[in-house]
């Protein structure tokens, strides 16, 4: 132990070689003898840790209608999977604690652990506080020019949290979903996120409303993020702080982590559907 490492200690003056070892022990730094610091015990002591609620949501909010064709058969055939996830900040990671915690980072551990032998890739193309129209704006060099086998598209929020038409956004909406499926690709929207701050807007509804009828529509798949995360909130009476960030918009790790998960899921589902469950689904 070095000097530097030393705190002072008081000794007993008739103190035996017992009680000099004990008090040896009791200037070493806490994690050295075996404790936690004396401040954490304290905190742990007036506030227990709570362990984190299971990452789970209803099957019918999370499988797909549709099967995954194009990923499906990249599969199949041991071909590499390239999967673009393009967005905002909910997908560019704000809120999580490095960007190995955004969802797109998640996504590809939890991919790779369902599919270990293939080799998968997920991109993440999120850019902070962009909307539909500017990530429109680069979806052929920042999305497309990557031969993307599966693209998620995170979009809506900053729509709603800016006040913008809805009857702009929808024309945006399909005009980009039109250019997706033009470069062959699967395609999946995942919808706005259930966070306090999108919650007092105006035009939340109407944005959800939108999102999912553009899916049924255009017979593409939405990942139902804000329906996921109402169940946990109001279903499951999971506090906000467990899965929102303290900016009470963006997601935080476990929010992110649970997502990507149940991604992964629906994606592996999807991709690996048998035909005649796939025409089922769809009808």
């Amino acid at each position: 132990m070095s000097a530097n490492n030393k705190s002072p200690v008081a000794f007993v003056a008739h103190g035996a070689a017992g009680v000099f070892a004990l008090a040896m022990v009791a200037s070493a730094p806490a994690e050295m003898a075996g404790f936690p610091p004396a401040a954490s015990a304290q905190t742990a002591a007036n506030q227990p840790v709570v362990p984190a609620p299971a990452c789970s949501a209803p099957v019918e909010l999370t499988r797909f209608v549709h099967p995954l064709a194009h990923t499906a058969r990249r599969l199949a055939s041991g071909a590499p999977l390239v999967i673009v996830a393009v967005g905002s900040s909910s997908t560019n990671g704000a809120g999580a604690s490095s960007p190995a915690a955004s969802y797109p980072s998640r996504l590809t551990v939890e991919l790779k652990r369902r599919f270990p032998a293939h080799d998968i890739t997920v991109l993440n193309r999120g850019v902070n506080g962009e909307e539909t129209a500017q990530m429109i704006a680069r979806f052929e060099t920042g999305v497309i020019a990557a031969h993307p086998d599966l693209v998620v598209w995170q979009v809506g929020t900053n729509s709603v949290m800016r006040d913008h038409s809805l009857k702009l956004h929808a024309a945006l909406l399909r005009e980009g979903i039109g250019q997706l499926k033009e470069a062959g690709a699967d395609v999946v929207l995942m919808d706005m996120q259930y966070a306090p701050r999108v919650l007092a807007k105006s035009e939340t509804q109407g944005m959800e409303d939108q999102l999912a009828i553009a899916a049924k529509q255009e017979n593409i798949d939405l990942f139902q993020r804000f329906a996921v995360m109402r169940n946990w909130h109001e279903v499951r009476h999971i506090p906000f702080d467990t899965f929102v960030a303290p900016d009470q918009l963006h997601m935080n790790d476990w929010g992110y982590g649970c997502v990507a998960k149940l991604l992964a899921d629906a994606i592996a589902e999807a991709a690996t559907r048998p035909v005649a469950s796939a025409a089922h689904a769809a009808h």
